[in-house]
Formats: C-alpha cells, structure tokens, sequence
C-alpha cells in the first residue's frame, strides 16, 4: 500500500495537465488534478478555440461581400453579437464536459478548487482538505498582465472581451503581437472601429519581416487604424461611459472601450513554489530541463508556466511525454524544434521554421528566397484586393527549406502540412520534384523556380 494518496497530483486541467493526467492514468497511476475556474484551462475556456469561433464569425462580412461577384444578391445581414456570444458558451461548456468526462474515464479524480503546495508531498485544497502524492505537476499556465499606468483597471484583456454584454463602437487595442492583431481584425469585421497601438516599428516581433509587412497593410486596408512606435500613457472614463486613452505621442482617442495585449505572464504566484524549492525566473516561469523537471525533486511543470513556447499543442506533447517517461517506462522528450504556427488575423498567417534574418544568422553559406505575391482565383471575380503571399528560406549549401511564410486565406491548414516536409529536412529540389496541385494557391509552393534575392 502506498505512502500517499496518489501517486501524480496535478495542478491545473488545462490542455497539458489534462493530457498528462489521462495517460498516466492509462499508464495505471492513482491520479488527482485540482482546477480553480473550469476545466478545459485557457485554450477551451478563454483562448484559441472561442477566438477561433470569433475569427470566422468574422470572416462571413467578407463572405457576403464577395458572393455578388459569383451571381448572389445577399440581403443586407445583421449580426448579433449576443447570438454568436451564447453559441461560443454552448461549445465550449461542450468541450469542457468533454474534458471531464474524458479525465472520469482515465479514473481521474477531479478537485474543482485551487491547490498549494505545502511540502515536497503534500497539496493544500480549498484552503483546509491536505491530499499527498509521490509526484507532482505544475500546468497552471499563464494570464494576461497590465502595464503600470493610471487607469488601466479600466481596460479589458484577452479574458473578458469574449463576453462583453455589448460590442462597443469604437476599441482602441495596446500590443502588436499575435493576440492584439487577431483581435483587431475580427473585431473590425464585426463592426467595431479599432485603433492598434503599438510601441514597435512593426507589428507582430519575432515573425518574418516580409509576413509582417504584408499583414500591417492588408489591416490598414481593411480599414484598422495602426499607430507604431507609441504607446499608452493613460485611461479615464467620461460622464458618457466612454474611455479617453492618451498615447505617448501627444494624441489621444476617445473610444468605447480598451483591450490591453501586451502579454501574459505565468501563474506562479500562491502555489507555494517557494516553500519546496522551485525556482521561478525573474518573468514569473518555472525553469525545467528537457524533460520538464523543475529545481524541486518529484515536482515537474509543464506548458505555458514553463514559458518555453506557449502554444496548446506544445503543452499537450510535454504532458504527454512527461507521464509516458515517468509512469508509462516510455521516456521521450517533446521536440520544440520546427513548430508550426499561425497567426488567425485576417488575411490569415502560417509559417514554419526560420525567417529570413534567422536563416541568414544562421547558415553560413548563405541562404536563397523564394516568394511570390498574388490574386487567389476567388479574388478574380469577388473583386476583393485581398492577395496571397508565400516565401520559401531556403539555406543555399544543403538546399534544405529552411522557412515557409504565408499570408493568405487557409494558411495554416498549409503550414501544418508544410511542418511534416520541414520537419523531414525536404530540400527545395524536392518542392520543385512535386506535381502542382492545380487550380489551389498551394501549388505556387512547388512552382517557385527563380530566386529574389
């Protein structure tokens, strides 16, 4: 008979908790998780699947638009935030029965309350129940964080424009990454005039020049005002319930509300990390190895607390291969080299591997670009301005494709495959050696033949 209650107790059911718990439940391990707000954690719940939802409630303002110039007369539609509000709630609360039920049939016990590590075996439930388990897991994830500045308890985040009561007429968004650009484009879509501030020179750091070039002015386009290298400096509300945010640049705009995306910090504070040696870095993460070990004996962490790539799918692996290593005799380690990503602005980015700079850093014999810039064959009788963009790095000794970059309408439905070939080592003889794929904007892919540069 064992020592302890369980032998893993997991703290948080998100998607790499989850996952972790379930296969080392299969793996025939007494298994706990504790979820303070609902199970499912920030993809299901607040994240990338009711963004999603939203992103393509969006998209059907251009559907209606284009579908004249293939012979529809569309009566003038009518959107209703409150509807689509209600049917996001109904999916997620789907897929978050769907978690449960999926954690009771791995005989997964379940704590709906918030865990705290008391000693390197023990977890304080509810402020009073003490449970104890040989292992431990961190899978707490990460939150959305404000800047210092006089009024920002004024401001939304990421977490609650998902259910505001109203759509606001105007929105003013802070940041330039993935979240703040998504969320400007489908809340223009939906009607809402937006203004994106951003401190940068550019929006969205960290991905290929050339992609967030073509992504600030296809926002502009679409009728997004971006101001760069500025920031907020405060927020006050009026008598009218409106909101007045001064930028740094002199300017200042009066608007219905104000989101701040500006990034997300890891949820490490108050689960008594400190009290068995955890290290936590100066950003808040938990450091692992390779293998998702903390600092702590018998305590690992996994997913965005770790702050290493925080993407669902990346989670999901480290969960995975951390209850397969350590309960299923299974070891592996979850690769983060070559992952796929996606940005679900509108037009829609894919990429995966490196960017032009970064190759360019990175193979010293030099690399060669491939790219092209087009109408799809939806925009020829549409009459949409919208184009399609794609760029190939390829390093220019191994002929190995080292980066692919679209822009453009299923992006990331081809990045995802793009990832396999990247992550095979596929050279770009090997694009050049596919049959095109014809009529599709996948097939400029394997019919690139000249370099730019």
């Amino acid at each position: 008979m064992s020592q302890f209650d369980y032998d893993l107790f997991v703290i948080g059911a998100g998607s790499g908790g989850v996952r972790a718990a379930r296969i080392a439940g299969s793996h025939g391990a007494r298994v706990a998780i504790a979820e303070e707000f609902r199970v499912g954690g920030t993809c299901v719940i607040r994240g990338c699947v009711p963004k999603k939802l939203y992103v393509l409630a969006s998209r059907f303002a251009d559907e209606f638009r284009d579908a004249a110039g293939f012979g529809w007369s569309v009566p003038e539609p009518e959107f209703s935030w409150a509807r689509l509000v209600a049917a996001k709630e109904a999916e997620i609360s789907r897929l978050e029965r769907a978690y449960s039920s999926n954690l009771e049939k791995s005989s997964v016990a379940t704590f709906p309350t918030r865990a705290v590590i008391t000693s390197p075996h023990t977890i304080r439930l509810d402020g009073e129940r003490l449970v104890t388990a040989s292992k431990i897991l961190v899978a707490t994830g990460g939150r959305p964080i404000k800047p210092a500045i006089p009024g920002a308890d004024l401001a939304i985040t990421s977490n609650e424009v998902f259910d505001l009561p109203s759509l606001p007429e105007s929105m003013l968004i802070l940041g330039g990454g993935y979240i703040a650009v998504e969320f400007a484009c489908l809340l223009q879509r939906l009607g809402v005039k937006v203004t994106l501030v951003y401190r940068g020179e550019t929006i969205l750091r960290g991905f290929d020049e050339d992609i967030r070039r073509v992504v600030s002015e296809a926002m502009v386009a679409a009728g997004i005002e971006i101001l760069v290298g500025t920031n907020l400096a405060s927020i006050a509300a009026d008598a009218s319930g409106c909101k007045k945010a001064v930028l740094t640049n002199g300017q200042s705009r009066i608007v219905g509300e104000v989101m701040i995306a500006t990034g997300r910090r890891p949820n490490t504070e108050g689960l008594g990390l400190e009290t068995v040696g955890v290290e936590v870095n100066a950003a808040g993460a938990i450091a692992v190895d390779d293998q998702s070990r903390t600092t702590a004996p018998q305590i690992w962490a996994v997913g965005d607390v770790t702050n290493r790539i925080n993407l669902t799918p990346v989670a999901i692996r480290e969960g995975h291969a951390f209850a397969d290593t350590v309960f299923g005799n299974k070891p592996w380690l979850a690769d983060h080299r070559l992952v796929p990503s996606a940005v679900f602005s509108t037009p829609e980015v894919g990429t995966v591997g490196l960017t032009e700079d970064e190759a360019r850093a990175e193979c010293g014999g030099g690399v060669l670009i491939f790219q092209t810039s087009f109408r799809a064959i939806k925009a020829t009788l549409s009459g949409s301005a919208d184009r399609v963009f794609m760029k190939l790095v390829v390093d220019k000794v191994s002929d190995k494709v080292r980066g692919v970059h679209i822009v453009g309408e299923g992006a990331a439905e081809m990045a995802q495959l793009l990832g396999i070939s990247v992550k095979m080592g596929a050279t770009k003889a090997d694009f050049d050696a596919t049959m095109p794929l014809h009529p599709t904007a996948a097939e400029e892919l394997v019919t690139l033949r000249t370099p730019v540069r």
